[in-house]
């Protein structure tokens, strides 16, 4: 039997098209272990164990995530033989969705930032509500977005990926469309019709096709990530990105959210 979502909801619409709900709005839907552990766990039954053909990842509350979770950083700052595992972890859970048997649609609405915009990344359709904004914040904390850089100039070209990797702007629902990032714009109020609506229409496509569609579309996802992490390790034992990170935690208060990172 498999252990209760703590961060996450599981709502079934139909037998067939399942919303996944990111379930923390009290901090912005922020990843910490817990979280990368149960995406990693739950993505890898989606499509195998049961009739699923089709998942909406949302958050719930005011944000899609905010990224990693302060806390977490806090604890892995200079302390590079946490730091890879933790990489590792991250990165497994942002592979379980690209891996995932069956699609997997991002409804994006408030912050997605850092880690949220490399979720986004690895859904195999992103659909966001007017309010989405959209940036890898890491550069503000000393880091970079590991999963995001490999990700981000395949998915969008190396400039739109340097535009954000290195200066942590926001992109607005129609600049990330404009971009390729998002595929679709809705109200915030008809979002989760929207990203439903599009599960269901696949959903209704023959399964078998869908599913190999998906797995040849995304076959080199997974390659090419020993680098990054370690560059990504490098950069967490560096003293900018302590500073950083206890500048970030005087700002708003220590456990009050993500931090836009990972």
């Amino acid at each position: 039997m498999k252990e209760p979502l703590q961060r996450f909801t599981i709502v079934e619409h139909s037998t067939h098209v399942i919303e996944l709900r990111m379930s923390r709005p009290e901090k912005l839907n922020a990843m910490d272990r817990q979280w990368f552990h149960e995406l990693t766990s739950v993505m890898s039954g989606f499509g195998v164990e049961d009739e699923v053909r089709a998942v909406v990842l949302t958050g719930e509350g005011r944000a899609f995530s905010a990224g990693g979770d302060i806390d977490m950083f806090h604890d892995l700052a200079g302390n590079i033989q946490q730091v890879r595992p933790h990489l590792k972890r991250v990165y497994d859970a942002f592979h379980s969705v690209e891996r995932c048997a069956v699609p997997v649609i991002a409804a994006v609405h408030g912050l997605a930032y850092g880690g949220g915009t490399e979720l986004a990344l690895a859904c195999d359709i992103v659909v966001a509500g007017e309010s989405a904004r959209f940036a890898f914040k890491e550069i503000t904390v000393g880091l970079q977005p590991g999963f995001g850089m490999v990700r981000a100039p395949r998915m969008l070209g190396p400039q739109w990926a340097s535009y954000l990797a290195l200066t942590g702007r926001d992109l607005d629902a129609d600049q990330a469309r404009s971009c390729g990032l998002v595929q679709e714009v809705h109200p915030d109020g008809q979002l989760l019709e929207g990203a439903l609506g599009l599960a269901r229409e696949i959903a209704a496509k023959p399964p078998l096709a869908v599913q190999v569609g998906k797995a040849f579309i995304n076959r080199h996802t997974t390659d090419d990530f020993s680098e990054s992490v370690e560059a990504t390790a490098l950069l967490f034992g560096t003293a900018e990105h302590a500073d950083a990170v206890a500048a970030f935690r005087g700002r708003v208060g220590a456990g009050t959210g993500g931090s836009g990172s990972r």
